[in-house]
């Protein structure tokens, strides 16, 4: 089989040539992201590979469908780039469930330690022999409060790790894991108690029409004077405008994003060369106490072996069986994998 592999960059190839040559799957790389103008390139192939910016809308869709690909394989957990209502009964799509949950939780940990302690600021001044203290004062993490909405795979293990720093955790989920609240140091609550009684707050959740800017003016009103707040899952979870004011304010005391609302015409990309035309995302970065990554959680040895082995044993498992447990269904539910593999 071959697919169309989009948004292609040099740390993908190696594991993907590994597990495709192992199993049979040939992989074109186009360094270009998927979308109605480049959907073309795709003429030929059996199916397109694609990641978090990628656009697979109604358009896009249809254009693959009627060039005769059967397989969107998205090699990530979120798929809210694509139109699963549209896709249903033309495309099969499959996912990365989870790839390393560790990789995101951990880098999650790092921005946090790395904000509230200053080791980015420290950094910068000892590279130029400055070795003052004055201005590097962090808190302890020990005793604090942390919100973690969102308690999938990713949320348990950020969970797992602000327990070892002796933290206390407050959570929220739709659906809550069962055995995690412990009705002591974890306990699941509402948003609003949440968010009035959380020092730090951490997004490990799925971009939904419920979750869409579950981060607002309303809800950033009802949380703590100096609030720390993380976003290591989707951009869209956060309004970027409400976040940016609530800095200003002085209410928001730190953010640490991963994610970023409009990130698809920036992030994995050097526009170092470039002005800046999104403001919002330039004056965010200009605050001295918001702690940006470009979408770089994922990125481990560990989550990309596991990320290219998994869409290679889906596209296999389509093949050879005509259905995968790592499948999207509408028909099953917008946010659920198919149940059943017979929805075609």
């Amino acid at each position: 089989m071959k697919f169309a592999f989009f948004d292609a960059k040099p740390y993908d190839k190696p594991s993907f040539e590994k597990y495709g040559a192992q199993y049979g799957i040939k992989f074109k790389y186009f360094e270009t992201k998927l979308n109605e103008d480049t959907a073309e390139l795709a003429h030929g192939y059996d199916g397109v590979c694609v990641f978090v910016n990628d656009t697979v809308n109604a358009a896009v869709i249809d254009h693959l469908y009627d060039m005769g690909v059967k397989i969107v394989a998205l090699r990530c957990a979120g798929f809210n780039n694509v139109d699963m209502k549209h896709a249903f009964g033309k495309l099969h799509v499959v996912r990365v469930p989870a790839y390393s949950p560790y990789a995101v939780a951990e880098h999650t940990m790092a921005m946090l330690l790395t904000s509230v302690r200053r080791i980015h600021k420290g950094y910068i001044r000892t590279k130029d022999f400055n070795f003052s203290l004055a201005g590097l004062t962090g808190f302890d993490l020990h005793g604090k409060t942390v919100g973690v909405i969102g308690t999938g795979r990713i949320g348990r293990v950020f969970i797992d790790i602000c327990r070892g720093f002796g933290m206390k955790v407050l959570a929220y989920d739709k659906f809550p894991a069962q055995g995690l609240d412990n009705g002591d140091t974890i306990r699941y609550t509402s948003l609003d108690e949440l968010f009035r009684s959380s020092d730090i707050i951490s997004l490990h959740c799925p971009l939904t029409d419920e979750t869409y800017h579950v981060i607002d003016d309303t809800s950033l009103e009802k949380c703590k004077q100096g609030v720390v707040l993380l976003n290591t899952s989707r951009g869209a979870l956060v309004d970027a405008e409400a976040l940016l004011a609530a800095i200003k304010s002085r209410k928001v005391g730190a953010a640490c994003l991963d994610v970023y609302e409009e990130e698809s015409d920036f992030f994995f990309e050097d526009c170092s060369g470039h002005i800046m035309e999104d403001d919002t995302l330039a004056r965010l970065i200009s605050m001295p106490n918001v702690l940006v990554t470009s979408h770089q959680a994922f990125l481990t040895e560990d989550a990309l072996e596991n990320i290219a082995e998994t869409t290679v044993k889906n596209i296999v498992a389509l093949k050879e069986n005509a259905q995968c447990a790592n499948e999207l269904c509408y028909r099953c539910g917008n946010t659920e994998d198919c149940k059943d593999g017979k929805c075609f």
